[in-house]
């Protein structure tokens, strides 16, 4: 997947001679050409606007307003992708990488304070090596899910990945958030089954698990993207399901007091069940005006067993459900990945323009203990005075993810969480102009909910990145207006949210491998120094 060590080595030393001439006149474009890197795009070429709108998935992020990239560089390479990062250091631009765009607050592709930039797109390095007699695969990080899932699928009926659902998801930083999914209660998420990966950092050098810092390797497994360095490819370990698996697809609309019902009994149900069950609801509303009090009620949800043994579990332990046997499908596991990716082929999950650009905002929480009953008629009710249309989904926690050590990765929601929820408000571009009004709902409703959730202090998912937890507030390329120790002080307000006590180690690891901060974004992790 990279040239020989040798012949990397030789050329990177030409990169960076040709780099450091050609920051004299602060042209990314010279030093970018002198190198040999020749996909890249400046905002005065034709293929500027297209190439950045490409992979913006939240469309909150294209107004006039919100500042643009000096560049756009395309790496073919792990070599071009160690020069982009030199000629960016070189020229005075911040970095930003962009594998597929999913930042819910668009920091792979957007600054503060128009602070200029250059975006590493790395969706041309999406090549992928199975290896399923040793159950590992090697995959560039701009592979997507879904061209992975698609990849291990030609090689195998039973070996897969526990990443997430979202076929367009970028590879590198759902892996950099944790990338937790459907096989997390069974086999973890994401981060816990990488098993190396190659590290470009701050001076351009490839570093592996052998030869980086054994923090630093802790802190790319799910201490959030864009802080350490760019990681080119990973070495995942692979995940053994049955030929056969059973989903489940079914919808129960109804008042919102009867949803509350099914709601509070899930909470007992979801959490408890045993490792090869994940069942997710999704509780989805309208605006006010338009529901009638009502609410939806879907299941994002998969067995690893068949479907009798699966309607006989779940007919015993939730039989509010009244589930029937017509609402079960035993498919493959591929066959599932398109269900829960919402695409209509197998093939179809190499597409990268599924779905592509929503207006929406996002939030985060964790719960530790059940909500009473009463209570959950309170949240749903609240639901349904919403001005717009939206959801929330509840991911059952447990099994695996309880055996698992808080400290043994960054992402710490382990034992003591019995789910996560993640908050929703959509609108159309004709009600753009009501966007203030809709995400400051959300931000109401999140309020109403801090009593219910977990606190001291109140959690949040880094893949949901949530830029009302706080912000960096970078003011320069590599820094802002306070000094290190008082950066790192402000960024616990978020961070510990994000990484309860794993932000002590995160700071560390960041101190060891970037300790001039060249990666970092609105709620990246600061140095020490």
């Amino acid at each position: 997947m990279a040239m020989a060590i040798h012949t990397i080595a030789a050329a990177l030393a030409l990169c960076c001679v040709a780099a450091t001439a050609a920051a004299a006149a602060h042209d990314i474009a010279a030093c970018l050409v002198s190198n040999g890197v020749k996909n890249f795009s400046l905002p005065a070429s034709p293929s500027f606007n297209p190439l950045l709108l490409s992979s913006i998935r939240y469309l909150r992020f294209i107004s006039p307003s919100v500042g643009k990239p000096s560049a756009i560089i395309l790496p073919s390479s792990q070599l071009d992708l160690q020069c982009a990062v030199l000629c960016a250091v070189n020229t005075s631009l911040a970095i930003r990488v962009r594998a597929g765009g999913h930042s819910y607050e668009g920091l792979s592709y957007t600054s503060e304070n128009h602070v200029p930039f250059a975006i590493i797109d790395v969706s041309n390095l999406n090549k992928i090596r199975v290896d399923a007699a040793a159950a590992i695969v090697w995959a560039e990080s701009g592979a997507t899910l879904g061209e992975l899932y698609h990849a291990l699928a030609q090689e195998s009926k039973t070996l897969t990945f526990p990443g997430g659902s979202c076929s367009t998801l970028g590879l590198g930083g759902h892996v950099s958030g944790g990338g937790f999914g459907v096989l997390a209660r069974k086999h973890g998420i994401a981060a816990d089954n990488v098993l190396d990966a190659t590290l470009i950092d701050a001076g351009g050098r490839a570093l592996t698990r052998d030869t980086m810092d054994a923090d630093v390797f802790w802190a790319i497994r799910g201490g959030g993207g864009g802080s350490w360095g760019v990681v080119y490819s990973w070495k995942l370990r692979l995940v053994t399901v049955p030929e056969t698996i059973t989903v489940i697809g079914l919808d129960r609309r109804g008042p919102a007091d009867d949803i509350a019902g099914l709601v509070h009994k899930w909470q007992s149900v979801g959490p408890n069940l045993p490792d090869e069950y994940y069942v997710s609801p999704k509780i989805y509303f309208t605006s006010k005006a338009t529901n009638g009090g009502n609410l939806t009620m879907s299941f994002t949800s998969q067995v690893l067993a068949p479907k009798r043994e699966a309607l006989a579990v779940l007919t015993k332990a939730y039989p509010e459900l009244c589930l029937t046997e017509s609402e079960l499908s035993e498919v493959s596991w591929v066959e599932a990945a398109v269900k829960f990716a919402v695409v209509k082929s197998v093939a179809d999950l190499t597409s990268r323009q599924i779905g592509i650009g929503e207006y929406a905002k996002r939030k985060s929480d964790y719960v530790q203990a059940p909500i009473s009953r009463q209570d959950m008629v309170k949240i749903m009710r609240y639901m349904t005075t919403a001005p717009t249309e939206g959801s929330i989904q509840l991911a059952p926690y447990g099994a695996a993810m309880a055996r698992i050590g808080s400290g043994e990765r960054p992402f710490p929601h382990r034992a003591g969480f019995l789910y996560s929820v993640q908050y929703a408000v959509d609108w159309k571009a004709a009600e753009n102009g009501r966007a203030g009004e809709f995400m400051g709902w959300l931000r109401e409703f999140y309020e109403f909910m801090e009593p219910y959730v977990s606190m001291n202090p109140r959690g949040a998912y880094v893949n949901y990145v949530d830029l009302d937890l706080g912000v960096n507030n970078w003011t320069s390329v590599t820094g802002g207006r306070l000094s290190a120790a008082d950066s790192v002080s402000h960024a616990a307000s978020w961070g510990r949210r994000y990484f309860l006590n794993n932000f002590d180690r995160l700071v560390r690891a960041k101190s060891k491998i970037d300790p001039g901060n060249v990666f970092n974004n609105a709620q990246s992790i600061p140095p020490l120094h």
